[in-house]
């Protein structure tokens, strides 16, 4: 797919320079739990969003449940043992354990810190859940009394090496226009995961951005096999919380029942009939007064769009669809050597939906609870072992940026972000490639990405002002490469990769995939269990 325009060569910006101990690539939960505990060792820290750090991204624009246990051993072995079927035993209790302490740990400081959780009848505090707004508001504070410095509207675009160690990050300013450049001695990637701008809630600034600078400088990436992540939404709205319809039943147009359709096992069914017709739901389990308010008051933003439209969700009829969550709901991402979060690339650290979930959900997370605790979690581990990278080795020195530098010896041209996002969304939404997957249809829209990669990874924007969106569509594209590579090389069905040519799961693909490159992507499995994991310094 040819999508250039004519040549020219990257513009030249006016630059802010900075320099610090650890850089933290993304806002959310996870950069800024990573945040707080490297700058708690008394490192220098800066922290960089695309959007504004404390309302950007999938948690600050809605509420999530917590994988918060009581550390009871019957009750950590039920937690650990919840999900390990439907990740398709891929998960790693050596992974899990420590995460749960983590998040305990954490989400006990959260209260400390006064954050409001709901009490009981009884008074004690439920520490299962966070609005989204509250919590994102109060780790900014956190963040910004602890000094960190933080740059809103500052997206990275590329990493800066020093040899073969990460030594900072380049980016654009968005308002008032220019470019930024940050020396650091390790860097902390929690720029989130890629929804492809599906125009689910809160999650179109998550485009992939830290898959492809990680892969560029060498990093390598697992689980990627498991992003076909699709949440139930109102047709006419972008809200996903799919737990409320847990209370739905749903439907054909005509009112009649289809049968075996629901939002947890059922949503196959959902998606097999919206093939060939749409599908309706009406929340109408929900029977009494009480439990409808209940619901309203747990999740208040789902109800907004249909009181826009005096549309009672619980008596009516609404069209719905399956809105395309991707890796921020799936599990895949940059892959790590052991629970310090670090990738193969010295220097460089990842956490939330940028590292593989694998470890502890396998093949199979879905919204809340997990995420939410991986994003605390690996933030923190990530945030103690970049500062200690950092204070272990001397400060970079020869600074080089392998992006420009490709550029240099490369021919480049303009390209139009808005047909590159289109030619992107062409492959990865409709559920006929990416839900009921075939070796056939796999390959074949693996081809047309590699097409549409080969001509737009040396593009540069027609101004300024397109340089984000450019960076945005090639992401995005490099994410949905590495996504079906892996799927025709997983030749089963496990977790939420569903091969409709190989519909059983196959006990001799009991292992983790690992892709690595760009023009040529390479794939490799590796054993999923605790051998995998190196002893952890204290």
């Amino acid at each position: 797919m040819n999508l250039s325009l004519t040549n020219t060569s990257p513009s030249k910006n006016r630059r802010s320079d900075f320099d610090c101990d650890v850089l933290v690539i993304g806002g959310g939960p996870a950069g800024c739990w990573a945040a707080l505990e490297a700058v708690a060792t008394n490192a220098n820290v800066v922290l960089v969003e695309k959007g504004y750090c404390g309302s950007s991204g999938a948690t600050a624009s809605a509420g999530t449940q917590i994988w918060y246990v009581k550390p009871d051993p019957e009750e950590r072995e039920a937690a650990m043992a919840s999900r390990e079927a439907m990740g398709g035993y891929l998960s790693d209790r050596d992974w899990m354990r420590p995460v749960l302490d983590k998040t305990f740990e954490s989400v006990n400081r959260l209260a400390d810190w006064g954050y409001p959780f709901p009490r009981d009848e009884s008074g004690e505090q439920q520490r299962i859940s966070v609005q989204g707004p509250e919590y994102m508001r109060l780790l900014r504070r956190k963040v910004k009394n602890a000094g960190v410095t933080i740059l809103d509207h500052h997206p990275a675009t590329h990493l800066l090496v020093d040899g073969d160690r990460v030594a900072g990050a380049t980016g654009i300013v968005q308002q008032g226009g220019g470019e930024w450049q940050v020396i650091a001695g390790a860097v902390v990637l929690a720029a989130g995961g890629c929804a492809f701008m599906s125009k689910a809630l809160g999650c179109d600034v998550l485009t992939g951005d830290g898959y492809l600078m990680g892969a560029e400088v060498g990093a390598e990436l697992s689980g990627m096999e498991f992003s076909s992540a699709y949440a139930i939404s109102p047709a006419f709205a972008s809200i996903t919380k799919t737990a409320l319809y847990r209370f739905a039943q749903f439907y054909r147009k005509d009112e009649s029942l289809i049968e075996g359709a629901g939002s947890a096992r059922g949503r196959s069914i959902i998606a097999r009939t919206l093939l060939s017709e749409p599908v309706f739901a009406r929340l109408d389990l929900a029977e009494t007064d009480e439990v409808r308010t209940i619901l309203r008051q747990a999740q208040p933003n789902f109800f907004v769009p249909f009181d826009r439209r005096g549309i009672d969700p619980f008596t009516q009829m609404f069209e719905v669809k399956l809105r395309l969550e991707g890796t921020v709901r799936g599990t895949g991402g940059l892959r790590l050597t052991g629970l310090d979060c670090a990738t193969t690339v010295p220097g460089l650290y990842a956490a939330g939906d940028n590292a593989t979930r694998e470890p502890i959900c396998g093949g199979f997370t879905g919204g809340g609870s997990h995420n939410a605790a991986w994003a605390i979690a690996s933030g923190s581990f990530a945030g103690v072992a970049a500062a200690g990278f950092a204070k272990a080795n001397a400060k970079p020195h020869s600074i080089s940026d392998p992006q420009a530098e490709n550029f240099a010896r490369n021919p480049s041209h303009y390209a139009d972000p808005t047909a590159i996002l289109a030619a992107v969304q062409n492959e990865v939404f409709p559920l006929d490639i990416n839900y009921f997957r075939t070796h056939d249809v796999l390959s074949a829209a693996l081809k047309r990405l590699d097409s549409l990669w080969d001509d737009i990874k040396t593009a540069v924007p027609v101004d300024e002002n397109g340089t984000l969106r450019l960076r945005q569509a090639q992401a995005m594209t490099a994410t949905a490469r590495y996504m079906y590579k892996a799927a025709i090389s997983r030749t089963e069905t496990r977790g939420m990769h569903r091969r409709d040519d190989f519909p059983k799961q196959d006990p001799a693909q009991h292992h983790r995939l690992v892709l690595s490159g760009l023009d040529d992507i390479l794939i490799r499995s590796e054993p999923a269990g605790s051998d995998l994991l190196p002893e952890v310094a204290e």
